[in-house]
């Protein structure tokens, strides 16, 4: 017959000082464990065979009383074959589930946007916020996305369907950080594309207006000449016909200098595949003489030390009577390519990170054509310098 445990008293317990474990009785298995001035209710039980032992809080902090009853309400749990140490975990992990699942669009978007381009929080607060940013995201579905982008999609429908994108992405983020689960409501395919007009459909599209081919190396002989980090962002955004928000956005840790690679990551390219851009001599050149500040991460800062505004260079070339738009290098690439090179059509769209059919896709998968966009890439500096080369060989 097992030795029956006296029941201690509260007094008694608390006069136990040295290390060790003290059955206190009440409840079969519970324990005062003393261990270096520490001291902590433990219940011994076993479960399927198993000896388990389970916290039950310090003491003081949990009484004598607490602590029986804990223990009592622990071990019904196992009587009805459930173990209570994995029930109590299982209960903390559903809390957590729960306190996550509560958090809010708008919150969610800020966290997303910290990871993230800067210039996503105007377009989000303007048009989401307002309808969605007060919702918890687990509670965010296709009407509530529709309800933010119905009444723009026809009248300012690339807006809208870069703010789609956007939400779309802060919801995937919520998914992966657990703060929501089911299918995004925001999906294109297979959600909102049976419901919205294609975009495509909606209006022709408008072409970015293009410094013409024969005319670009003057004008970047121009910009050379002006002070200031829109100016050299835009010197840099020709040579390497990167979109506006890619050169703005980036980060000397996206540059290698001496492998001549400027890697830009998947979440900052309109893709969202990871893009390698080969830099040539004339673009290390520029970033080389580019300034590194301490703290500031951004290879082209404003005065802030954050990204340039996607309005500045824009402003530049207005302010300079330049007319046209800092995508529209893209074309005056695309058109110095099609008329005065033998460059493959194909590496050339892969230059610009444009879609390609699939027989390309296969190869860009292989090895990005890098050697063939490589050379493109230093041909079209060498075009784009050829007016300073011209004045530095007449020079006396």
């Amino acid at each position: 017959m097992p030795k029956r445990i006296l029941e201690k008293t509260s007094l008694e317990v608390s006069r136990l000082r040295s290390d060790g474990s003290y059955a206190v009785g009440g409840v079969s298995g519970l324990y005062l464990k003393i261990e270096g001035g520490s001291r902590a209710w433990v219940l011994r039980y076993v479960h399927d065979g198993h000896r388990r032992r389970m916290g039950l809080g310090s003491y003081p902090l949990v009484g004598l009383a607490e602590a029986r009853e804990a223990a009592r309400n622990a071990l019904k749990l196992r009587l009805g074959g459930v173990d209570p140490l994995q029930a109590r975990q299982a209960q903390r992990q559903a809390a957590r589930l729960a306190m996550a699942r509560q958090v809010r669009f708008d919150d969610a978007a800020e966290a997303f946007i910290s990871e993230h381009e800067s210039t996503w929080r105007s377009t989000l607060a303007t048009y989401a916020f307002p309808h969605i940013g007060h919702l918890q995201v687990a509670d965010i579905g296709q009407a509530h996305v529709l309800q933010v982008l119905a009444p723009i999609w026809k009248t300012k429908t690339e807006t809208a369907s870069r703010l789609r994108g956007r939400i779309e992405q802060v919801l995937d983020w919520a998914t992966a950080h657990g703060h929501r689960t089911g299918p995004n409501p925001a999906r294109w395919r297979s959600q909102l594309e049976h419901i919205l007009a294609d975009p495509n459909n909606l209006a022709p599209l408008k072409h970015h207006a293009a410094v013409p081919v024969a005319m670009l190396p003057g004008t970047y002989q121009r910009l050379l000449t002006m002070d200031g980090q829109s100016a050299r962002a835009l010197c840099f955004l020709i040579l390497t016909a990167a979109r506006s928000g890619e050169v703005r956005g980036m980060v000397w840790s996206e540059v290698d200098l001496e492998a001549g690679l400027w890697t830009v990551p998947a979440e900052r390219m309109k893709s969202h595949r990871e893009h390698r851009v080969p830099l040539s001599r004339e673009v290390l050149e520029l970033l080389r003489a580019q300034p590194r500040i301490p703290s500031v991460e951004h290879v082209f800062p404003s005065n802030r030390k954050g990204p340039l505004s996607d309005t500045a260079l824009t402003a530049l070339m207005r302010r300079h009577g330049l007319a046209a738009v800092p995508h529209g290098f893209r074309s005056t690439f695309r058109d110095w390519a099609g008329e005065m090179t033998h460059h493959a059509r194909d590496a050339v769209e892969l230059c610009l990170a444009h879609a390609i059919d699939t027989r390309t896709e296969a190869a860009y998968r292989r090895g990005d054509m890098l050697e063939k966009r490589v050379a493109i890439m230093q041909d079209w500096a060498e075009y784009v310098a050829s007016a300073c080369r011209l004045q530095a060989e007449v020079a006396p």
